[in-house]
């Protein structure tokens, strides 16, 4: 075969694969990365992330992702800033409040815009101000259920000063139900966990949702340096995640979405029920990035008022918390 032809050939066979690596992103070699969730167990907001390794999305778009979990959504920041892991589902207000008082070198590429955050009691009796000098349980002070049991407190006009803050990490619930606690700080899905439990009914003080209806809960969050570095891989675990929201979003997928929720702790019937609850209210967003302009402006300006931003600083430039164009390249991958 003569020289021209041989090269011809070459040539068409790297066209070839280049077209195969552009139509079939799974066939790219898969990068070895890791995304942090926050709570041990996992709190359900992460169980977006486990839908998407266990139903292989991220390896679909060439990415080898482990799901970790964290103590706190704020250990998991901390470790995406350090370069410990990839990326991590830590509480916004925290990210926001941070990048404010220390411009720590995160940003956020896709996001939860609503907490489903309560204060109960295993007190029916129990009112606002019931929890004034009471212990109070949170995951860590300062932690995603410390920063949400400042900002509603406000609607019981009162300071995070006058409660006594106990970190459990994420089993707030189980302290209840044991008796260690009347108070706590919950997710909605801790609800029928402890009363069935308990076989007591929980009394809700307050909902985040009533005091404040525009919020934001949860950011995924980047080191800027390693995004700039190595964007196509962060575009491809949020192709991941878009995927896996569609697919929990599909009813006759519900019952697969519950069982990889098992490593949450709750058991299929509670997680079926929980998972139902949490597409109605759009805890995972549907076909958009989560990144609202006005949610992140309005918990900086919370943040703010609180105090957990210092009164020398001002919240960042919704342009600095974030960067949507990562959600827009992943959303273009996904058919």
């Amino acid at each position: 075969m003569k020289h021209r032809e041989m090269a011809g050939i070459r040539t068409l066979r790297a066209a070839c694969a280049l077209l195969a690596l552009t139509l079939f992103p799974a066939l790219v070699a898969a990068q070895k990365l890791t995304l942090g969730i926050p709570g041990i167990p996992p709190v359900f907001g992460g169980t977006i992330a486990l839908v998407a390794d266990k139903e292989g999305f991220f390896k679909k778009y060439g990415v080898d992702v482990t799901v970790r979990a964290f103590e706190t959504g704020a250990a998991a920041s901390r470790a995406v800033a350090s370069g410990e892991i990839t990326v991590a589902l830590s509480p916004s207000p925290l990210i926001i409040s941070q990048v404010a008082n220390t411009d720590v070198k995160l940003v956020g590429i896709w996001g939860m815009e609503h907490p489903d955050w309560l204060i109960g009691s295993m007190d029916g009796a129990a009112t606002c101000e019931s929890l004034k000098g009471a212990p109070v349980g949170v995951d860590s002070v300062g932690g995603a259920r410390s920063i949400a049991l400042r900002t509603m407190l406000v609607a019981c006009k009162m300071k995070i000063e006058e409660v006594q803050q106990v970190a459990l990490s994420s089993n707030v619930g189980a302290a209840m139900v044991a008796g260690q606690l009347k108070f706590g700080v919950l997710h909605v899905d801790d609800i029928p966990v402890i009363e069935a439990e308990s076989k007591k009914k929980l009394k809700v003080i307050v909902w985040q949702k009533d005091s404040r209806p525009v919020d934001h809960y949860l950011l995924l969050v980047a080191q800027q340096d390693q995004l700039a570095k190595n964007r196509d891989a962060y575009v491809r675990i949020v192709a991941g995640l878009i995927e896996a929201e569609r697919f929990m979003r599909n009813p006759a997928n519900h019952a697969k979405g519950a069982q990889d929720a098992a490593p949450t702790g709750r058991s299929a019937e509670i997680a079926l029920q929980a998972l139902k609850g949490y597409i109605e209210m759009e805890f995972w967003p549907k076909d958009h990035d989560g990144l609202g302009r006005k949610n992140i402006e309005v918990v900086g300006a919370i943040q703010l008022k609180v105090g957990n931003i210092k009164p020398d600083k001002k919240p960042a430039p919704y342009e600095r918390i974030v960067d949507p164009s990562v959600w827009k390249d992943a959303n273009a991958m996904v058919k």
